[in-house]
């Protein structure tokens, strides 16, 4: 009996503090609302001056950075490694560093004709 009436008032306890710490109202931040109204005026008066043009532009931009924001924190969150984007994306990168490393001579007279060609191509640049 006893063991059971000290579990009770423990679990009360346990709920009544976390309910405390959920209930924790603390004030916001002061804002002015005057000038988050004239910022966003701004804006308004902004989007409305750009031709279509621009806005189709203004659109794909905010786009591609929102995708290239959603991939990066998508790869970093996911457990489970990487995204199949993400590897794809690598992969890829890994096999236009490997293109463009030189490729391996098998004998004496090709190694001295690469030689000669990559110092033609070094002197015209000069």
């Amino acid at each position: 009996m006893n063991k059971l009436l000290i579990a009770l008032i423990a679990g009360a306890f346990a709920l009544g503090s976390v309910a405390a710490m959920a209930d924790d109202k603390t004030p916001a931040a002061p804002v002015d609302q005057a000038k988050l109204k004239a910022e966003r005026d701004a804006a308004k008066a902004k989007a409305a001056a750009m031709t279509p043009e621009e806005k189709a532009a203004a659109k794909k931009a905010k786009r591609e950075a929102r995708q290239k924001e959603l991939s990066t924190s998508s790869s970093s969150q996911q457990e489970g490694g990487a995204s199949p984007q993400a590897e794809a994306a690598a992969g890829k990168k890994a096999a236009m560093e490997s293109k463009a490393q030189p490729k391996a001579l098998p004998d004496k007279a090709s190694k001295q004709k690469a030689l000669s060609e990559t110092e033609k191509k070094a002197g015209a640049g000069q």
